[in-house]
């Protein structure tokens, strides 16, 4: 629906730095690895700016992390896809590539967390508004965002930086067929893993089954998912939502028949290729699709 043009534009965009004054814990992986839509052996996190793709730009901006298992990232298909459709919504997207199995946690982590407080401290240069960040990812890639929505004040997020004073709460969630618990029997095994380790502790498991840690201050949230999901079970998504639910967080979820796992936007999936506009009606009710004042 939107592939080809948002490789081009993210291609044009703008690539910054996360990492500046140098990667926390950086090690010699070897060369960052790119081909058919997909990013892998990641070890220098960016955010690539895509412009809003109309005259008035609403202030609104959305850190995309792709999913992949937390091994690659699907790129052209969970990344440059959904930036280019929020452009025609006016909403400015950064594509996020972060670290993953080379490093483990907590690394993804703090590369969503320097994204938010890097977008948050320079707003103005950027266009977007500091309380109008939010962050939408697919499945291994909603596990990162919905970490940036849960353990924003982690300290395994700081690394004594003077940025670590600036809030690295989204002010919104977006959650495509996430993962969320790393605990069976609905955890995806492959994420768990690569995240994890093979043998977490129990204390990690804990932590980073992300239903455990939701609190009032987690942001509202929008969930996506479908039964036909066999990857990733849909219960994720019913995990949180009912986490959200319990502490009173603004939350709404769409649980679509069709669309196996990794479907992004592709058409033909009866109601669930819909979910963009459901998405947009989400975007619009909560205010993030007006002008900025």
């Amino acid at each position: 629906m939107f592939g080809a043009a948002g490789s081009a534009m993210a291609a044009a965009g703008n690539v910054i730095s996360l990492w500046p004054e140098g990667v926390p814990g950086k090690r010699d992986i070897g060369a960052e690895k790119i081909g058919g839509g997909y990013t892998s052996n990641v070890s220098e996190a960016t955010l690539t700016m895509v412009a809003p793709a109309v005259d008035h730009p609403n202030g609104t901006a959305v850190i995309i992390c792709p999913g992949g298992g937390y091994v690659r990232m699907a790129t052209a298909r969970e990344g440059d896809q959904y930036a280019n459709w929020l452009g025609t919504l006016g909403v400015t997207a950064f594509v996020l590539k972060y670290r993953m199995q080379e490093y483990g946690h907590p690394a993804p982590l703090q590369d969503v967390l320097r994204a938010v407080r890097t977008l948050r401290a320079r707003a103005a240069e950027f266009g977007i508004r500091p309380d109008r960040i939010g962050v939408m990812g697919s499945s291994a890639g909603g596990h990162l965002a919905a970490s940036a929505g849960t353990l924003f004040d982690s300290p395994l997020g700081r690394t004594g930086a003077a940025l670590d004073n600036v809030s690295a709460r989204p002010d919104f969630l977006m959650l495509m067929y996430p993962v969320i618990t790393m605990q069976d029997p609905a955890a995806h095994a492959g994420s768990r893993t690569a995240l994890l380790g093979a043998k977490p502790s129990a204390e990690s498991l804990a932590l980073m089954s992300l239903e455990k840690q939701v609190t009032a201050a987690t942001p509202p949230t929008l969930l996506i998912h479908t039964q036909a999901d066999t990857s990733v079970p849909v219960e994720n998504s019913i995990l949180f939502y009912q986490a959200l639910t319990k502490a009173k967080v603004p939350a709404e979820m769409y649980l679509f028949e069709h669309g196996g796992h990794g479907m992004g936007m592709r058409e033909g999936l009866g109601t669930s290729s819909q979910w963009p506009r459901r998405a947009e009606e989400w975007l619009r009710d909560r205010g993030l699709l007006t002008q900025a004042k």
